[in-house]
């Protein structure tokens, strides 16, 4: 009887490294770390600049922010979707370099419609 040893046990080992680590860190950290906490140690730190206060709703962020965002994760998915055709390029032939050029066509023109508009444009 041929009995091959399981494929997802050093995954299995690396994950419990990777967590072991993590608490062992943590701990460590929490008992030799400096214990002591004044009011300027407890008030929040935005890059050297004095916290405003905020609205009890929350306040609101520009719409820019959300922009560019939404910018960001439209070129985070195209380029998950390039990696695919560029590895398997010579397999798809002519169809798959149309099929890649109209999708880049595609992301292109919203590239060209957000810069026309000014959502590029740092204030």
């Amino acid at each position: 009887m041929n009995s091959a040893p399981n494929p997802y046990i050093p995954i299995l080992v690396i994950g419990a490294l990777g967590f072991g680590f993590a608490v062992i860190s943590l701990v460590l950290a929490a008992i030799t770390g400096p214990k002591r906490y004044n009011r300027a140690k407890a008030q929040a730190y935005e890059c050297g600049i004095e916290p405003s206060p905020q609205a009890v709703e929350g306040g609101r962020f520009p719409v820019k922010y959300f922009l560019t965002a939404m910018l960001f994760i439209i070129f985070d998915i195209e380029i998950v979707f390039l990696y695919p055709w560029a590895v398997t390029f010579d397999k798809l032939g002519v169809f798959g370099l149309v099929e890649m050029g109209i999708f880049i066509s595609t992301v292109f023109v919203a590239y060209a419609y957000v810069w026309r508009r000014g959502g590029l444009e740092w204030d």
